[in-house]
């Protein structure tokens, strides 16, 4: 009998990332994919209702908010489907006796730190896009029992979304030179990876629920990952690359977010 999954948010990099990889799988899972138009999770009728026609082993969300300058700018928005959404979302897998994997941020810490954060370090989050995502995840501990949540750094895919290595790689073949910021500290890390940690999870059934932290193991700067993309596409000699600490954003954000692997 095939493990049903319901993965939300599923017109994202992320969604795309395990579409790709196990849409087809052999591996007895089944899944069913939405975006916010087929399944928004802020709409808490239309939410119940889907689960109540549909039957599922698991929910990988994907579904969030993830503009960190429009957050800041505009939190209503972001709190509406980063904590709400996501609330709705908890309730109806309880009800549905679904176990929920939800995807979360390291932005859900300040940055001052000098190590590694661990999953017993104590959230401070310093905007509202990780204000966000740590309220979501407060609702799901407060709901469930059966439950990942799984805290994510500098996510991109090669192929899908509007992320840093794909607005680098275009920028690096239209622009001359680049100014990078040099002041903030984290791990990249592609969607294959995470999407094969999620998986993972779903045929380990000795995975223990609650936190986990996954990111890929490389540690940098933005700068250094921007160097790292255009070496490898080859195009080191066709740009100019600038460190900068001048990089003005409207959100703070943490300068350095590395989280240990649990």
């Amino acid at each position: 009998m095939k493990t049903k999954i319901l993965v939300t948010g599923a017109g994202g990099q992320l969604g795309k990332t395990i579409e790709e990889l196990y849409k087809d799988n052999d591996q007895d899972l089944g899944f069913v994919f939405t975006n916010k138009t087929i399944l928004d999770i802020a709409n808490k009728v239309a939410l119940e209702e889907f689960f109540l026609n549909n039957k599922f082993d698991y929910c990988i969300n994907c579904a969030a908010y993830t503009d960190v300058e429009q957050a800041e700018k505009t939190p209503k928005i972001a709190f509406k489907v980063n904590a709400e959404g996501v609330k709705n979302l908890a309730e109806a897998c309880k009800d549905s006796k679904t176990v929920l994997i939800h995807i979360s941020t390291d932005y859900v810490f300040d940055g001052e730190k000098e190590a590694p954060y661990t999953i017993d370090d104590i959230p401070n989050p310093i905007n509202e896009y990780g204000k966000s995502k740590l309220l979501g995840e407060h609702y799901i501990q407060d709901i469930l029992d059966q439950y990942f949540i799984v805290r994510t750094s500098w996510l991109y895919s090669k192929i899908y979304g509007h992320n840093f290595y794909r607005t680098i790689l275009k920028k690096a073949k239209t622009e001359q030179e680049l100014f990078i910021a040099a002041d903030q500290i984290g791990c990249p890390t592609n969607t294959v990876n995470l999407s094969n940690f999620i998986i993972s999870l779903i045929q380990n059934k000795q995975a223990e629920f609650g936190l986990h932290h996954f990111c890929d193991d490389d540690v940098m700067t933005w700068y250094d990952f921007a160097k790292k993309i255009i070496d490898e596409n080859g195009l080191i000699s066709k740009i100019k690359l600038h460190k900068t600490k001048k990089y003005v954003t409207f959100a703070v954000r943490p300068k350095y977010s590395v989280l240990a692997k649990s």
